[in-house]
């Protein structure tokens, strides 16, 4: 009896290891249907413009339509907290910019950990950063407007889009840097900002290029460093940071794809596979560097290394800068 209880158990556990895995399984037929993209901001943005573009890219590569849903509110997190509640199938997935990772550092009613209810797919690419001065701060260039800045600094304010922003990390990194304290004024987008500087009303503004490049052109403001390695065809006479003295200074805000937790490997991996080939892809290269949009091909594992060094860099300087989020 036991060798035949045995002979059983044994033939039992033969068949259910032939099983294929519920993760598996179900990537064999992924996607069999259209998938949702949640941008967690209103129609017409940034953050939704690139989205759109990557989705349609995407679709193309895995074959299915990708639905793009604008659930903005509570900077970004009731789009993002509709992801993290979904279904971890893999067809409902999270498009949003770099502030996301920050969570509860920038939002304290944020209902999520970024790093640990998301599965990172992939980043979809980034937008370097230009630093802007009103036309009245005195001097033609970085180093000139610098020595008027440090022989009275009390008389220069500069803008902040938002708490926890790009911008805002690459502000406080600057002023770490040139160690001149300049005041910070918060708004609430870019837009207001944009008016103050215009206004007078602030001297300095830096924030993503794809926003702020179009005033630095057409003359209404002073380009005074871009943070990418090289200089932008697009604005081919502002110089990089590392040309007007700030080596390495290379920030940017950036944009990427995310999963729900439980989302199985195996289409983890499919959906980093599509976003591969559409970071290569001759159209999406071209249609995203028009705009200012630097393609990344980071997978899921340099993807997420990537979120955790950004976090712990950004998180020590919004606490040395005693930011406290509202």
């Amino acid at each position: 009896m036991k060798l035949r209880r045995r002979t059983v158990l044994g033939a039992a556990g033969a068949s259910l290891l032939a099983v294929p895995s519920i993760g598996s399984a179900l990537a064999q037929d992924f996607p069999s249907k259209p998938l949702k993209m949640i941008v967690p901001y209103p129609p017409g943005g940034g953050t939704d413009g690139l989205g759109r573009i990557t989705a349609q890219f995407l679709s193309e590569k895995l074959g299915q339509q990708i639905v793009v849903q604008n659930i903005g509110g509570a900077s970004s997190t009731i789009g993002s907290d509709t992801v993290r509640r979904a279904e971890p199938d893999g067809y409902t997935i999270l498009f949003n910019a770099s502030l996301f990772v920050l969570g509860k550092t920038v939002v304290p009613s944020c209902p999520y950990n970024p790093q640990t209810d998301f599965r990172p797919i992939a980043q979809a690419g980034e937008a370097p950063l230009v630093l802007l001065a009103n036309n009245n701060v005195p001097g033609s260039d970085y180093a000139a407007v610098m020595a008027a800045v440090a022989k009275d600094p009390k008389k220069f304010f500069v803008a902040i889009s938002s708490g926890g922003s790009a911008g805002h990390i690459a502000t406080l990194a600057w002023l770490k840097r040139i160690g001149i304290p300049l005041d910070q004024i918060l708004y609430k987008g870019t837009a207001p900002a944009n008016t103050d500087l215009m206004a007078g009303s602030v001297q300095f503004f830096m924030d993503p290029w794809t926003a702020l490049l179009p005033l630095a052109t057409s003359g209404r403001a002073k380009g005074l460093f871009v943070t990418s390695k090289e200089r932008t065809p697009l604005a081919p006479n502002i110089p990089t940071s590392a040309e007007v003295g700030l080596k390495d200074f290379n920030l940017s805000s950036w944009y990427g794809v995310w999963a729900p937790k439980d989302t199985p490997d195996a289409v983890v991996n499919k959906l980093a596979a599509g976003m591969a080939a559409v970071s290569s892809d001759k159209g999406f290269v071209e249609k995203t560097t028009s705009l200012g949009i630097v393609p990344t091909a980071r997978g899921p594992k340099e993807f997420a290394a990537f979120i955790k060094t950004e976090v712990e860099a950004n998180t020590a300087l919004l606490k040395e800068a005693n930011f406290k989020p509202e």
